[in-house]
């Protein structure tokens, strides 16, 4: 699967006289060998070309010149009156909208608690008992039921709501993360695949997307979390991008990115003229100034919301980030790697999303070989059941069943500890370094830095002549500098 903003494509949808057995989706990626199938299945190919025609579509779009005030330039901007939204995405609007009172409903509980407050069990314990009959008011009957199905049948509306019921966080860990955000993805992509949006000029229902249903998905998210206080789910931390979020920065970077005359000519350089400079995620005048019309600047002012202290200290990564001199077009390209690296790719993200006839766990046959990794040799792995002694043949051994890093080998013949992650031959561990997605590690001996990011008054991604380390970003100035005849970068 292409990961180049210039070559997306639109996501097939059902023919309307095909059958398809939909199914209550299930979880299939068990371990960190099934993300190798994951990265060649169907359903990774529909979630990325659905992400990458939403991304194309936010690019600025060149109009002919009608008078001498006319700029030439058409902006979507947050709350633009331009768009027009289709009947679908206005009802999904009421659909979040209902999602939103419900907090009225289940206001958080006064007691002091450090990590989420328990009233947002409440919250989804309300909307699990109405959310069959939002779906029947807000979404066409041809969309929850496709095919007419046969009573009692599983039916199109059993995959959305079961997309749609994961997309708010989780009631039992009181967390919310990018897992949640692909989930609300699929949902929308699964309306999509099930004629459920217009159709018409390329771009024009895919922006309404964004603005009309995105957006206000994201508010309510950023209430959520506001109100009950929600953890981050599987956060990086300093090295992660965001503790909640990723889509809006790669729709944000588009909406700044230099203008288009087609959706097939998306560039991967410059910025949109007047659009503010990245380095501005750290002005936090300039970042609430454009919050209100930019989903990449919303996040960032989301960040400065919920987090104190200089944003190169807590953003890191998203301060790096702003360092890139090549535009928000590199910045967008650059984005849509990094989903692909740290949330498609990642077995804790990934191992939630469950798969059905919406998208489906089935190998795509024209998918690209994927490469195994480091991530991934790493993670859990299926054992066959080990009997202990006289007791429960299905019962797993001691060994198997713990998860404590100190935990005995399960692979091993013997009694010796061994530690949950591989051990690594030294020739090997050069090359490990140099691939590492940390931003600080460039080359090998940056990985072996204390300070992550530079402090204010040092050489860094401002600084005259600076260049941010950002992996994707730092290779390509290496090449940019080769071809034109400079010194390599070591």
């Amino acid at each position: 699967m292409t990961l180049n903003p210039a070559q997306a494509s639109s996501l097939r949808v059902f023919e309307q006289n095909e059958t398809a057995s939909f199914q209550v989706p299930s979880k299939k990626i068990n371990e960190g060998e099934d993300v190798l199938f994951w990265l060649k299945s169907r359903a990774y190919a529909d979630i990325m070309t659905f992400i990458l025609q939403l991304n194309a579509a936010m690019f600025p779009s060149k109009i002919s010149r009608t008078d001498s005030h006319d700029s030439g330039v058409q902006i979507w901007e947050l709350d633009t009156p331009v768009v027009k939204f289709s009947p679908t995405v206005e009802r999904l609007q009421t659909l979040i909208c209902k999602l939103d009172s419900i907090i009225e409903e289940a206001p958080p509980d006064k007691g002091p608690r450090r990590f989420g407050n328990i009233s947002f069990r409440r919250w989804y314990e309300i909307v699990n008992s109405r959310l069959q009959a939002l779906l029947d008011e807000c979404l066409p009957s041809e969309v929850l039921y496709f095919g007419n199905p046969i009573d009692g049948d599983t039916s199109s509306k059993d995959e959305l709501s079961a997309y749609l019921y994961d997309s708010f966080g989780s009631a039992q860990r009181l967390d919310y993360g990018t897992g949640h955000e692909l989930s609300f993805l699929a949902f929308l992509a699964g309306i999509w695949k099930l004629h459920g949006f217009a159709t018409g000029e390329p771009g024009v229902e895919e922006r309404g997307i964004v603005l009309g249903v995105i957006e206000p998905y994201l508010r309510l998210i950023r209430r959520l979390i506001l109100t009950y206080n929600l953890e981050p789910a599987g956060s990086h931390g300093v090295w992660g991008l965001d503790d909640h979020s990723f889509i809006p920065y790669i729709l944000g970077s588009a909406q700044l990115s230099p203008a288009v005359a087609s959706l097939a000519d998306i560039p991967t350089e410059g910025s949109l003229p007047g659009a503010p400079n990245p380095a501005d995620v750290a002005k936090s005048p300039i970042v609430e100034r454009e919050r209100k019309k930019n989903l990449y600047f919303g996040a960032v002012g989301f960040i400065y919301d919920v987090k104190k202290g200089p944003f190169w200290e807590h953003s890191s990564v998203l301060y790096d980030i702003s360092g890139v001199k090549a535009g928000w077009a590199k910045i967008n390209k650059g984005m849509l790697k990094m989903y692909n690296a740290e949330v498609l790719s990642k077995f804790p993200v990934v191992q939630h999303f469950p798969f059905g006839a919406l998208f489906r766990w089935e190998r795509d046959p024209n998918a690209l070989p994927a490469e195994s990794s480091i991530h991934m040799t790493s993670e859990p792995t299926r054992h066959p059941a080990v009997s202990v002694g006289t007791g429960n043949p299905s019962r797993p051994s001691m060994h198997e069943s713990s998860r404590a890093p100190w935990a005995l080998n399960p692979r091993s013949s013997t009694a010796t500890p061994t530690s949950r992650f591989p051990i690594v031959p030294s020739a090997q561990r050069t090359s490990m370094e140099k691939t590492t997605r940390a931003p600080w590690a460039v080359n090998s001996s940056a990985a072996h830095s204390v300070l992550p990011v530079p402090r204010p008054g040092t050489p860094s991604a401002f600084s005259s002549g600076g260049s941010t380390t950002v992996p994707w970003a730092r290779q390509e100035e290496i090449d940019s500098r080769t071809k034109t005849g400079s010194r390599r970068i070591p």
